[in-house]
């Protein structure tokens, strides 16, 4: 029976959970693909360190491009991470020398993607990444062949742990968001520098590679729309309870007249949703094609789940697996018709500090008006200082029907232009059936 001898950069966690699942699932493994598929040369950042796993007998590299070109290897896996190189280097060194390549990279897959999938192509090498998204839910294989037969409409999901995370603790336990950050940085969830996941660039990645394999675009990251959580209050969570909806950071992408309109920004969404009961790290996408609608939840990141991701890419190598990377032809792929963000259409929540004096809500009543913005429902509520509002102004909370982008940047614009609020507005969008 043949083998499949993996070369592996980067022993981090996801690293050593790859080494010690290929172990102890070795004899399944082979049951299934009919090779023993074994990790056979390594390159790490420190060669000495103790890593719990047994690397004797093991070919270490410093350099990764040479253990990507490395003649005794049959397929690259890619687990060091960053947009350029060394990661881009070694990849592209990989595929170009005809070796499949199973990459856990969404920031390199975002910015270089397509042009790796062409140096693939070229070579006829395979570039696998079912774990650069949504950590252990198999999203990519999903869009790119379960649901192959279907037009999609929509994707949209949870796609970030930490930033979910933080959104359960603030909601459920009532903790402002700067403790709640600090606890996922003491608990692993965050990075020392959590700039990466909390402001949405994280989500935007793998945002941007599902929009390719669901619409058959380049991907293209910087046609995102991208905001983070960084200015949620308790307050906005609070009223979003009372008004029967969740806030979630969501990755949208959706089919328009205008193009594929892809952005990341805290959403509304109704409790009964699926993807609202999604609590903690979990991650959820939801898939609306014009013949299945479904809702995939599972573990968003961590060693052991994204060690299944690498794994189950691993096995379609040994089988003999490929396909397009993207699900059609680099050639195939068209450029990303970008709708704008400014046409978005839909329902929002505004909270202002309005200024505690005659006349304000009429001013702001008068504004929504010239906008054509039908308001649903307004509520004041007294002085809260953890929401921003000071003793003598005013709460105020907005529900607009369906409007337009455009038109409540312009309202909010007129409205602090005319002085009748304080502070910056807090403007989220909201989800409707």
């Amino acid at each position: 029976m043949s083998q499949l001898k993996v070369g592996l950069a980067g022993l981090g966690t996801v690293g050593v959970a790859v080494v010690q699942m290929l172990e102890r699932q070795a004899a399944e493994i082979e049951a299934r693909t009919g090779r023993s598929v074994k990790v056979v040369a390594v390159s790490a950042r420190s060669k000495g360190k103790d890593r719990g796993i047994d690397l004797s007998g093991v070919r270490w590299h410093d350099d990764p491009v040479a253990l990507a070109r490395d003649p005794d290897i049959d397929v690259f896996v890619e687990l060091m991470g960053g947009d350029g190189d060394p990661a881009k280097a070694a990849v592209a060194a990989a595929l170009a020398a005809g070796r499949p390549v199973v990459t856990a990279n969404k920031a390199l897959l975002a910015h270089h993607g397509v042009e790796l999938a062409q140096v693939g192509e070229a070579s006829n090498a395979t570039l696998h990444f079912e774990a650069a998204v949504a950590g252990g839910i198999p999203i990519v294989k999903t869009l790119r062949e379960a649901l192959g037969g279907n037009r999609i409409e929509r994707v949209s999901g949870i796609l970030n742990g930490t930033c979910n995370y933080i959104l359960t603790r603030m909601a459920d336990e009532k903790i402002a968001f700067d403790a709640c950050l600090a606890d996922a940085q003491r608990l692993g969830y965050a990075e020392a520098d959590p700039t990466f996941d909390i402001d949405g660039f994280d989500t935007a990645h793998k945002l941007a590679l599902l929009t390719s394999l669901a619409f058959g675009t380049k991907v293209d990251a910087d046609a995102i729309y991208v905001e983070g959580i960084r200015s949620l209050t308790l307050a906005d969570l609070e009223a979003a309870d009372e008004l029967g909806f969740k806030v979630k950071l969501l990755g949208v992408a959706v089919r328009t007249e205008e193009g594929i309109e892809q952005r990341v920004h805290p959403t509304m969404v109704p409790k009964h949703w699926p993807i609202a009961q999604v609590s903690g790290v979990t991650n959820a996408v939801a898939v609306n094609g014009d013949a299945v609608n479904l809702t995939l939840v599972g573990p968003g990141a961590g060693g052991a789940a994204t060690a299944s991701a690498v794994v189950g890419d691993l096995i379609d190598v040994a089988r003999g697996n490929g396909g397009f990377a993207f699900g059609l032809p680099v050639a195939a792929l068209q450029p990303a018709q970008r709708a704008p963000m400014q046409r978005h259409e839909g329902g929002y929540y505004i909270r202002v500090a309005a200024v505690n004096k005659p006349g304000t809500a009429a001013t702001i009543a008068r504004r929504m008006a010239e906008e054509g913005i039908s308001l649903e429902s307004i509520v004041q509520r007294r002085p809260q200082r953890a929401a921003g509002v000071e003793p003598n102004d005013v709460a105020v909370i907005l529900i607009t029907y369906a409007t337009t982008e455009d038109a409540v940047r312009r309202v909010m614009a007129a409205i602090e232009a005319d002085g009748v609020i304080v502070g910056q507005p807090q403007v989220i969008r909201i989800e409707k059936d």
